[in-house]
């Protein structure tokens, strides 16, 4: 499965500093997206990693897919943690210096035919 040409950014920042940005892209399976979540270094208040995460989750094309491919720096436990909240059937696996992050999406509740 491959990345089709239709990919966008996130950017989180804080202070007028950018503290963590992700890029989103569509593949050629509709229910699978994937996204490269980055988190800058240095301190970074509580919530700002967790707050990628949300904002990746609460993406259009991410609530239409129904799994999520991410990719994140292999030390950050409170992006894990919030993918874990948020996302059904959560696998890790490290590679290098990246973690590999697979997970099943809840269906999207303002999509049509689903009621929540």
């Amino acid at each position: 499965m491959s990345s089709s040409a239709e990919s966008h950014e996130i950017a989180i920042a804080i202070d007028g500093r950018l503290a963590a940005s992700a890029t989103v892209s569509r593949t050629d399976d509709p229910a699978v997206v994937r996204s490269a979540m980055h988190v800058e270094s240095g301190h970074l208040p509580p919530g700002a990693r967790s707050g990628l995460v949300d904002a990746v989750l609460d993406d259009p094309t991410v609530r239409r897919a129904s799994h999520l491919s991410a990719s994140m720096p292999i030390g950050e436990t409170e992006m894990v943690d919030r993918v874990r909240e948020r996302a059904d059937s959560v696998e890790l696996r490290a590679t290098g210096a990246t973690k590999m992050v697979e997970c099943d999406l809840p269906p999207d509740p303002a999509a049509p035919g689903t009621t929540g």
